[in-house]
């Protein structure tokens, strides 16, 4: 079992409609500074963003943010972070987000943070890198999602191990616990055997 330092979390800039779910944010922010496990995300203050944020520095954790130049122009970030990353494009802000990151866990989001879990998940089936993903299954939230998926594995154009290689849970010591698990061992190094 490989020792995280720094969980990279995806999630929304908005709040979404159920209380719940900044109730959530907060607590896995909170719960991965009381674990001495550092926040990576994408410097957003408002929403989900704001809440996860807001949870780890209110326990004294750090937080790494890593923000494109025109956000921060528009003042969509934070600047009271341990660490604050301003970069060009987007591109660059996932990028760094995956270099400074052991894990990547992802709670609910849009478009934007959906294409975030999956090209990092894909990064690791394609051996880039071999930091897990967990999905963050807040109230069932990613079981229609995860549903579709199972539709690209039966329909031949995604593995089962790659699916199975996710950890999905709501519960933050599950999310943590099957991370380092899986962390080390590209998915690649898994159909090879080595």
């Amino acid at each position: 079992m490989t020792t995280l330092r720094r969980i990279a979390v995806f999630c929304g800039s908005a709040p979404g409609n159920d209380p719940a779910l900044v109730d959530a944010a907060y607590d896995v922010g909170r719960g991965l500074a009381e674990r001495g496990l550092g926040l990576v995300y994408g410097a957003g203050g408002h929403g989900l963003m704001g809440a996860v944020s807001q949870g780890a520095l209110d326990a004294g954790g750090e937080v790494v943010g890593v923000i494109p130049r025109s956000m921060v122009e528009r003042e969509w970030g934070r600047d009271d972070l341990t660490e604050l990353h301003v970069v060009e494009t987007m591109h660059e802000r996932k990028a760094q987000m995956a270099e400074l990151a052991d894990g990547f866990l992802c709670l609910p989001g849009g478009i934007g943070t959906l294409e975030e879990i999956v090209e990092v998940w894909s990064w690791r089936q394609l051996g880039f890198h071999a930091d897990p993903v967990c999905f963050y299954d807040v109230g069932g939230f990613w079981q229609a999602l995860l549903g579709a998926l199972q539709g690209l594995v039966d329909a031949g154009f995604v593995r089962q191990a790659v699916l199975d290689d996710a950890v999905v849970t709501a519960d933050l010591d599950a999310a943590l616990a099957g991370l380092a698990d899986r962390a080390g061992a590209a998915y690649v190094d898994k159909l090879s055997g080595t």
